[in-house]
Parts: structure tokens; C-alpha cells; sequence
């Protein structure tokens, strides 16, 4: 990679090139300390549709806050309508089959999948901001109820009290939920990473399939455990035990299934009869109530979100995600008040609602309706549905999570959150779905912690022809500036990755040096750091840049600061540090660092210069 010649600045030019980096004005520690969390929990900033308006009209966009319906429903139309009964009716066909199913999953009476499609879509029709997402259970959070609750309570032997653990589980889901959006938590939930959840949900859905041997097989007895070794375990152990007429049956009406999606189901007559005196907080049920609400509440939440987001985007709408949080949350807090357990958006439900041509929210009422009036009148009129036929339904709904494209996707884009995705899916099939998820959001806040702990430092060249600076691995045109290395740093500086910082910016002096050497050019004399992407700096950085320049100033090097932001320039001007190197060593650009050194390498020797912009 060749030296470009450099073009030196005219006199007229060095005149001109009088701004220098500024440093902030100072700012009382209340108004940056309010800054602060401004930008950490508000960032969309939702107060400011009320400013400048009355009392009574702030009343009522705080009513539309809080409670969306209020918004859309004087603009709804008979147009509107006709699209909503359509889709409501859609998603009623579907949700009986699979609230039947996922209930059965959750080891509670399958009578509860239908409750938990009337009483939550209510809620969710007058809170939530998505207009596509269709309320209702899901299995994971089935599966996950199941097997947490089970380690405490036996759904067989004590089937009332399982199902009481279950409406406390969901009642503290639903606190948990609604905390998280009204004290603008929300981003808690995306240390849960697409991969992570493309992961998860497959695995998931891997040990759902697993589960329904018992019933395609026909078995009595079954492993309670949810790992692949386990569930082969009883399966190969009881080969004398198999039905092949159950397994007949169970394939063939999988293959119904898949082909015709009709469905069928038997439950008794009766709308929700309350539950808030069922709720149990006493020992030693508390704890294991608390720690399943926790961990559905949050899955639940990273699904319902992520699915609204997305046929958000793709009729080009936005929703809230706090708002979000706190609607379904209340209305899983007033589901467990009504016999209802674990609810959220799931996604073949809602793409089956958006695929419908579902206009507003309206549809969830609507499927709400359908369902009441199932409840009412239609029960007594199904037949008891076999469990191989459950365990059909239920391996329909789940092979559409598998979502293999998605993981190859992940592979071609990023090795690294495939390793995520793979290690939530291994996790899950082979120990249980809690040590999946541990294992997926353990490898992502590693590598969480890689990027700041490890971030990014880069050589940058000059493109010919022009002023600009750029990466010369990137560029491979971009020609290195006699005596002059250039380098950027790609994070904020913090304790956790000053000393890698410190380290690494040496070894790039030491191979310069040792590249100038071999090649017997100009000797290596400035040191330019390009502080562009450092939006943040602590006390140890700043040790750091002490350190680093006690370092070059042995070496006979002078280190030159570029384009430091307005946080970093404060704190470094609070500690002295600017005048330690000298606020003349510090430019707005790369281009104007570099003017300077090249001109004062063809002027006079460094350790007496000073930078052309203040002769």
C-alpha cells in the first residue's frame, strides 16, 4: 500500500482554519442528571402531544393513551367492520382447537384455552396499539407453565391446586408485565435477540412434538421431563406399549390437519367463573409462582411484542412497546381474576388474523364474541376430541415455529448469533426450556459484553484525491500519511475495555514502527486518534489517554485527538486533561489533524512544533 503525497495547506487555507473543538457549557447537575433518564426511558418522548394544550384536552389524549380504543373508535367505520367480523370469525375457528390444545400442554382443564380467548382480548382490543395482533395463549408459555409448576405440584394427583398455582403464575406474569412498561423498562426484553428467540422458539416447539408421543403412541405412562433423551427414553422403553390404530389415527389426521385446517373439540357449557380467591400467596407456593410468572411473562412479552412489531411494519404503523407491555399485562392480571391463564399475541394466530384483512383491534372483540357464544350455547354440542387428535393439532401448530430458513439466514449473516440461536435450541431439546433460555441469554450478554469489552480499533488511510479518512482494510486505495498513524476507535471508552484499549494502540505503534523500519521511510512521529464513535468516556479512559500519552511522549511521539464529542470534551477538560496534552493537539476532523502534523514535519521537529492553526 503506496504513501499518497500530500498536498499542503496555503497560507490562506491555515487562516481559515480557525474553529477549534469546543467544550460544552456546564450544566447544572439536576438538568444532566434529568437528561439522562429522559434519554435512557424516554426516548419517543410521549408527553409531548400534550404540550401547549388545555386541561381537557390533555385529560383526553391521556384517556387515548392509556386506552387506544377511544382513538379509533370514532373514525370506525361499516368498511372497517366487514373486514373485522371476517378475520374475528377466522381467528374464533382457530383459537377453540388451539385453546383446547395449548391448555392441554399447560396440564390445566381444556375449558381454560377458551376462557383465556374471551376475557384477555377484551382488555387487549381497548389497550393494546397493534391492530393485528390476536390475543391468546401460546404453547411456549403452555410448555413452560407445565414443566415449572410441575417441579412443585403434580397436575394429576392435585389438579385444583396446580390449576390455582397457574392463575397466581399468570396474576404475577401480568404484574411484572405492566410494571415494565409503566416504569419504561422495556428494553430488559431485548436482551432477548431475534437469534435468540428463533432459537428458543424452535427448540420449544422441538420438545412440544416430543411431548405428543404419549398421545400419537398411545401410552399411559410418560416421562415428566421435557429433554430429548428423557422423552426417547420412555418412548423406546415401552415399544411392547405402542398402539399402531392410536398412531394411524394421530398421523392421519396431522395430515388433515395440514391440509384442510379443520378442527374439532368437546368442552362444558359457562362463561369464566371468577378466580381472585383462588390466587395463592402463601408458602412455599409463593416462590415457584413468582419465578414461572417471571419467566413466562417475559417469553410471552418477547413474542407478543416482536409479532406486533412485525405486521406493524408491514402496514407501516407504529406501536408503542410500553404501551404494549402494559395492556398485556392487564389483561393477563385480569385474566387470572377470571379463569384464564397466560396470554399473549402468538404469531400463527395474529398472521392469521393479518392475513384475514383485520382493520383495527375490533377483530379481537369479535373473536371474543364468537367465543362467548361458543361458551354459551355450542359446548355440549362437540364431541369429547381424543388426545392423539390434541396431540395432532398441537404438532400442526408447532412445526410452523420451526423456523429453519430463518436459522440459515442467521448462519449466512452471522456466525456468531447462529451460535446463539444454536446454543437456545440445544439447551432447550436436550436439558429443559429454563436452561435454553439461561444458555441463549448468556452467550448474547457475552457477546454483549465482547463488543464494549473489545471493541474495534482500525488504521485509516487517506482516499485519494480527497480529505476523507477511511479504514484501509475497507479501502484498500486509501494511502497511509508519512509519519502520520491514524487510528479509530469504535466505542465509548469505559473501565471494562480501557486497558485492551491501551494495549491495542500500542501494538499498532509498534508494527507501524516496525513496517517504517523495514521499508526504511520516515521515521513514525504522531499518533492521531479519531474519537468520532467514543460518544462516552469514564475515569479510567481517561487514565488511559494519560497513560497512552506518557507512552508516546517516551516514544517521541505526539498523540493528536480528533473530533471528541461534547461528553467526552467535558470530562476531559474536568480533569485536566486537556491542558495536559493541550487543547492545540485536539481538531475538529481527521483531515485538519493531519494537516497539521504534515505541516509541521516539513516546518520544524515535532518535539518543538506546535500546529500550523495556532502559529
Amino acid at each position: 500500500m503506496g504513501n499518497g503525497d500530500f498536498v499542503y495547506p496555503s497560507s490562506s487555507d491555515r487562516q481559515c482554519a480557525t474553529h477549534r473543538v469546543a467544550i460544552p457549557p456546564p450544566q447544572p447537575f439536576f438538568m444532566s442528571f434529568k437528561n439522562t433518564l429522559k434519554e435512557t426511558f424516554f426516548p419517543d418522548d410521549p408527553l409531548r402531544q400534550f404540550k401547549n394544550k388545555t386541561p381537557s384536552r390533555r385529560f383526553i389524549l391521556g384517556l387515548q393513551y392509556f386506552l387506544p380504543i377511544l382513538e379509533w373508535a370514532p373514525r370506525y367505520s361499516f368498511q372497517f367492520l366487514k373486514s373485522d367480523l371476517v378475520a374475528g370469525i377466522t381467528i374464533a375457528s382457530l383459537a377453540i382447537p388451539q385453546g383446547i390444545s395449548y391448555a392441554k400442554l399447560a396440564n390445566v382443564p381444556p375449558i381454560l384455552g377458551l376462557y383465556s380467548s374471551f376475557i384477555p382480548p377484551l382488555v387487549y382490543a381497548m389497550m393494546g396499539s397493534s391492530r393485528d395482533l390476536a390475543v391468546g395463549t401460546v404453547a411456549v408459555a403452555s410448555l413452560l407453565t407445565a414443566s415449572m409448576l410441575g417441579q412443585e405440584v403434580n397436575a394429576a394427583q392435585n389438579p385444583t391446586l396446580f390449576l390455582h398455582l397457574a392463575f397466581t403464575a399468570t396474576f404475577f406474569a401480568g404484574i411484572l408485565q405492566a410494571s415494565l412498561g409503566l416504569l419504561r423498562l422495556g428494553f430488559i426484553v431485548d436482551f432477548l435477540s431475534h437469534a435468540t428467540i428463533v432459537g428458543f422458539m424452535a427448540g420449544a416447539a422441538t420438545v412440544v412434538i416430543l411431548q405428543q408421543l404419549k398421545g400419537i403412541l398411545g401410552l399411559d405412562h410418560f416421562t415428566h421431563s421435557t429433554d430429548i433423551i428423557s422423552v426417547f427414553r420412555s418412548v423406546f422403553s415401552q415399544i411392547h406399549q405402542w398402539r399402531w390404530e392410536s398412531g394411524v389415527l394421530g398421523v392421519g389426521f396431522l395430515f388433515f390437519l395440514l391440509v384442510t385446517r379443520y378442527f374439532i373439540g368437546n368442552l362444558k357449557k359457562g362463561l369464566n367463573p371468577l378466580s381472585f380467591g383462588d390466587l395463592v400467596f402463601t408458602k412455599p407456593y409463593i416462590t415457584t409462582c413468582l419465578k414461572t410468572g417471571i419467566i413466562t411473562g417475559i417469553i410471552a412479552l418477547a413474542e407478543g411484542i416482536a409479532v406486533g412489531r412485525s405486521f406493524a411494519m408491514f402496514k407501516h404503523y407504529h406501536i408503542d412497546g410500553n404501551k404494549e407491555m402494559v395492556a398485556i399485562g392487564t389483561m393477563n392480571i385480569v385474566g387470572s381474576c377470571f379463569s384464564c391463564y397466560l396470554t399473549t399475541g402468538p404469531f400463527s394466530r395474529s398472521a392469521v388474523n393479518f392475513n384475514a384483512g383485520c382493520k383495527t383491534a375490533m377483530s379481537n372483540v369479535i373473536m371474543a364474541i364468537a367465543v362467548m357464544l361458543t361458551l354459551l350455547f355450542l359446548t355440549p354440542l362437540f364431541y369429547y376430541t381424543p388426545i392423539v387428535v390434541l396431540s395432532a393439532i398441537i404438532i400442526s401448530a408447532m412445526l410452523g415455529l420451526i423456523d429453519y430458513e430463518a436459522a440459515i439466514h442467521l448462519w449466512n449473516v452471522d456466525k456468531f448469533d447462529f451460535l446463539v440461536c444454536i446454543g437456545a435450541y440445544i439447551g432447550v431439546v436436550f436439558a429443559s426450556v429454563e436452561v435454553g433460555l439461561v444458555i441463549a441469554v448468556a452467550i448474547s450478554v457475552v457477546r454483549l459484553l465482547l463488543f464494549v469489552a473489545r471493541p474495534r480499533t482500525s488504521v485509516l488511510g487517506n482516499l485519494p484525491d480527497s480529505t476523507i479518512y477511511r479504514n484501509v482494510e475497507q479501502y484498500p486505495n486509501a494511502n497511509h500519511v508519512h509519519g502520520v498513524l491514524i487510528l479509530e476507535i469504535d466505542a465509548p471508552i469505559y473501565f471494562a475495555n480501557s486497558s485492551y484499549l491501551r494495549e491495542r494502540i500500542s501494538r499498532w505503534i509498534d508494527e507501524e514502527e516496525d513496517k517504517l523500519k523495514a521499508t526504511g521511510k520516515t521515521s513514525l512521529q504522531y499518533v492521531i486518534l479519531d474519537m468520532t464513535a467514543v460518544g462516552n468516556i469514564d475515569t479510567s479512559g481517561i487514565s488511559m489517554l494519560e497513560e497512552l500519552k506518557k507512552t508516546t511522549e517516551r516514544r517521541e511521539l505526539k498523540l493528536v485527538l480528533a473530533n471528541p464529542g461534547a461528553e467526552v470534551m467535558k470530562k476531559l477538560n474536568k480533569s485536566k486533561f486537556l491542558e495536559n496534552i493541550g487543547q492545540e493537539w485536539i481538531y475538529l476532523t481527521v483531515g485538519e489533524a493531519v494537516e497539521a502534523c504534515n505541516y509541521k514535519l516539513h516546518t520544524c521537529k515535532p518535539e518543538e512544533s506546535q500546529p500550523w492553526n495556532n502559529v
